[in-house]
């Protein structure tokens, strides 16, 4: 059945041990991030066979469905209204309020359990965590009065909002809150997480900011790339996941619409460039799957065109193939298109293990 995302999991197992055999030669532990697949069981179960350090998401639905002794970390900030599920179904979670950490304290000490914590930082992204030094000791006082809540580490993020680069000058921000945090507590923190994927664009030049032993890896293990310059990572598969979806249609019409246009199904007023007739395919699948933007096709001369909630438009004029109804076109995927994808429940996924 079309269409659907066909998903190598020993493409991803290779990943997998690749990125975390390098995190292990730098010092560091790796979070292995099962958030851009939904934690598909399939590929949740290598990481449990890989053994990977930490399984991580920033859904707490996910991790609810992951059965596993390693342990497991929940990478979006904690809700006030899920204390109780954090404490339950994590070990570790990321947090930034006193009141939420309050909040999982209390939620801890009625399930008679402990739970730690990783404060987040923020160092210039502008996403989540103190800002800076600000209030920092503050709060790490009032947490040493909890006693069901430990503080696990301290973490910070870049590239995903504010699209900051890690750097040794901007990592050194994060460093010199480390270095007084655990000079004024007297501390050895456990985790000090220096990022993401981006962070990986670094180890490939083989350097290491001191004191930074955890990563949060989730794109380069899915789509074998960093993710502070997009550059694919050589030594990894880019084709874990490959979009197939087939021709339902296939027609010459004009390149621009006939009449008056005004809105399209999203509200939005069209804009069309003129290419004259041109062959045009309409693809099984639609806006409500993925944003035709985010589709890389593998025929180089297959020209996306267009969209509407349960069709994509192809031009394929050009192409070096000759096309029919019924034949497959076949794309590789951003973060962000594997993540709708994988959030749909019209694409099937198909699991294969070939390399």
């Amino acid at each position: 059945m079309y269409p659907r995302l066909v998903i190598n999991t020993e493409k991803y197992r290779y990943n997998v041990n690749r990125i975390q055999n390098l995190c292990h030669r730098h010092g560091l532990s790796m979070m292995a991030v099962t958030k851009v697949f939904c934690a598909a069981k399939p590929l949740t179960q290598v990481l449990k066979e890989e053994k990977v350090d930490y399984i991580a998401d920033s859904r707490l639905i996910n991790l609810k469905r992951i059965s596993t002794t390693i342990p497991k970390v929940l990478l979006r900030l904690v809700s006030l209204h899920e204390v109780d599920e954090v404490v339950n179904v994590t070990d570790i979670s990321l947090n930034s309020e006193l009141s939420v950490i309050k909040a999982l304290n209390k939620a801890a000490e009625k399930y008679d359990q402990r739970h730690s914590v990783i404060l987040m930082v923020d160092i210039g992204d502008l996403r989540e965590g103190i800002y800076y030094k600000e209030n920092l000791d503050i709060i790490i006082e009032e947490m040493f009065k909890l006693k069901h809540v430990d503080l696990k580490g301290i973490g910070t993020n870049l590239t995903c909002y504010g699209g900051i680069i890690p750097t040794q000058d901007t990592l050194k921000k994060l460093i010199d809150i480390v270095n007084h945090v655990e000079e004024k507590f007297d501390l050895n923190l456990d985790i000090i997480s220096g990022g993401n994927s981006s962070h990986l664009h670094l180890l490939d030049k083989d350097i290491h900011i001191d004191k930074i032993n955890n990563l949060r890896i989730g794109e380069a293990i899915a789509l074998g790339r960093e993710t502070a310059f997009g550059e694919q990572l050589e030594v990894l598969y880019n084709d874990v996941f490959t979009l197939e979806t087939d021709i339902i249609e296939l027609k010459k019409k004009p390149s621009i619409p006939e009449g008056d246009i005004g809105m399209d199904a999203f509200g939005k007023k069209p804009q069309f460039t003129d290419l004259g007739v041109i062959n045009r395919a309409i693809l099984g699948i639609g806006h409500q799957d993925v944003d035709y933007y985010e589709l890389i096709p593998y025929d180089k001369h297959v020209r996306l065109i267009g969209s509407s909630s349960d069709h994509i438009i192809a031009g394929l004029t050009n192409t070096e193939n000759r096309y029919k109804v019924g034949d497959v076109i076949r794309f590789k995927l951003t973060y962000g298109s594997l993540l709708s994808l994988m959030t749909s429940e019209y694409v099937e996924k198909y699991y294969v293990q070939t390399i």
